[in-house]
């Protein structure tokens, strides 16, 4: 740094020397010039001090920028310094974290040592167990070899003992084990047989269950409201008399050409058509509402409005029939069966519509073949016909199912479709599934709450039976019959009857109630014994 201040003067000291002789040789270039001269003009004076003037100008630039570069030299010098003194500072700085790292590096190196060290000692005794634990084992080997051949002389003398003994040889007696081993084999697959049975049974009534659940389950249908009678509503009470006619012509005539009976009585603007034939009745309602509101009544314009409506109704029978079909998805059926169809919509059995009865029963029988993986069409159409025999049964003699498996087969039905007709109560043995089925799908459209009505009288008496042969047991205490007679709920004093003795009772009333009653579908007896155990703290 000294030397540098040492140089930097040096160059000031020559810059300023340079200018001072610039400035003389100027001055003794202007004084040789006046010292020639003798008498300096005006403008030769003015030259001269302009001159001098430059030279002045001159000599401060030049010592300006002398001061300019000593300026800058002492700038640089200083960062120069400040330089140094960062670098030695950083230096040091590095030097610390060196050394730091350094002797990190040298306590982790020794801690690594003194745990290689220390894994080497574990080694060194695991090798030592090792060593030993195999010693061990090759003196436990030589032990067991030498206690196997005692075992096997034990044995054969054990043998030989037994073979005197039991006078069997060894063959003899491996014979008889094997013989007994087969035998308890045999009985204990015949209860892992039994087991399976009675599984299997178990798991298909509850999948049977399941099936039926469901189908019930997605099938909503309207309650019955059918009757045996029909009312047909007037525009007045004077229209009774036109129907009635001259000393009862009219009525007599329409009563011989419909065979319906015809009742007028004391109601007002309305008369009651009765009749056991639904079609005949439905026909004499059309042909009547025809005469009413035509005005005319006498027996010609009767016979003409009885055959319109006749063929009226016939065709509301084929549509009634074709709206089945079109409802379930069934197609290619002959039109005779079509048009019995039709015909079963104004037919009913104990109140329930029987075209509306065999639509559900066909919807319920699809669901539960569906669920079983079978063809859900033949089904549907084994239970959509199962009952046409009683489009007929008024007119041939017989049962209706008999009577429609032979118009099924009549008509080109398929022979499974015919013996569901047939089987669908009992009176041909069941031999498929679809009779199954179609007998299910029958039993569960026919049971179910509201479908068929029955007479108050014989449903309150069948409640009293219900109730009456379940309270003949010994150890009822109560009996409650419950969900329009579906179910019996049986109370037993628990101090008179236990558990088995609930189960044989439950069984006793289910077997006499199907004996002694007649009733749709099924009833569940439930027998509850309950046990109470009471005591006071003091």
């Amino acid at each position: 740094m000294e030397t540098l201040s040492v140089a930097l003067t040096v160059a000031v000291l020559v810059l300023a020397v340079v200018a001072l002789a610039a400035l003389v040789v100027v001055v003794r270039r202007s004084g040789g010039q006046l010292m020639r001269l003798s008498a300096p003009s005006p403008e030769q004076i003015a030259e001269a001090h302009a001159e001098l003037e430059q030279a002045r100008r001159e000599a401060a630039e030049i010592r300006a920028k002398a001061e300019a570069d000593a300026g800058e030299q002492q700038r640089r010098s200083e960062a120069l310094t400040e330089s140094a003194t960062r670098l030695r500072r950083e230096t040091e700085e590095e030097g610390q974290v060196l050394k730091n790292e350094l002797k990190e590096h040298r306590t982790d190196l020794e801690r690594r040592e003194s745990r290689l060290s220390e894994r080497e000692q574990r080694l060194d005794e695991e090798a030592r167990r090792q060593v030993e634990r195999a010693r061990k084992l090759a003196e436990t080997e030589t032990q067991l070899a030498d206690r196997r051949v005692e075992l096997d002389q034990v044995e054969e003398e054990r043998m030989a003992i037994l073979s005197r003994v039991a006078g069997l040889t060894a063959d003899q007696a491996k014979a008889e084990l094997v013989k007994e081993i087969e035998n308890q084999a045999k009985r204990e697959a015949a209860l892992i047989v039994r087991e399976i049975e009675s599984e299997a049974r178990r798991e298909g009534e509850k999948r049977a269950c399941k099936i039926v659940t469901l189908a019930v389950q997605r099938v909503a249908t309207e309650q019955t409201a059918e009757s045996v009678v029909s009312v047909l509503h007037l525009p007045g009470d004077e229209m009774k008399g036109r129907i009635i006619g001259r000393e009862g012509r009219n009525i007599r005539a329409f009563e011989s050409t419909t065979g319906v009976n015809l009742i007028i009585d004391d109601t007002p603007e309305a008369v009651l058509l009765s009749c056991f034939d639904p079609v005949r009745r439905e026909t004499a309602r059309l042909t009547l509402e025809k005469l009413v509101l035509d005005g005319r009544i006498h027996p010609q314009r009767i016979e003409e409005a009885y055959e319109r409506s006749k063929a009226e109704v016939q065709e509301l029978c084929g549509r009634a029939g074709e709206d089945a079909l079109v409802e379930l998805g069934i197609t290619d059926m002959h039109p005779e069966l079509v048009m019995l169809l039709g015909q079963l919509r104004y037919r009913t059995s104990y109140g329930q519509n029987v075209l509306k009865h065999l639509i559900e029963s066909a919807h319920i029988a699809g669901i539960m073949a569906a669920e079983l993986r079978l063809n859900s069409d033949l089904v549907k159409r084994c239970a959509l016909l199962h009952d046409i025999g009683k489009a007929l049964t008024h007119e041939v003699e017989g049962s209706h199912a008999l009577i429609g498996a032979e118009i099924a087969r009549r008509y080109g039905e398929h022979e499974d479709v015919v013996h569901a007709i047939e089987a669908h109560h009992n009176e041909v043995e069941v031999r498929t599934v679809e009779a199954v089925l179609t007998q299910a799908a029958d039993a569960i459209s026919g049971s179910r709450p509201g479908a068929r009505r029955e007479s108050l009288e014989a449903y309150v008496k069948r409640l009293e039976r219900l109730e009456e042969i379940a309270q003949s047991y010994e150890g009822v205490d109560k009996v409650f019959a419950m969900q329009a007679g579906r179910e019996i709920r049986v109370m037993v004093r628990p101090d008179a009857v236990d558990d088995i003795q609930a189960q044989v009772i439950a069984r006793d009333v289910a077997k006499q109630v199907e004996e002694e009653l007649t009733y749709p579908g099924q009833i569940r007896i439930t027998v509850v014994r309950e046990s109470r155990a009471t005591e006071f703290a003091r």
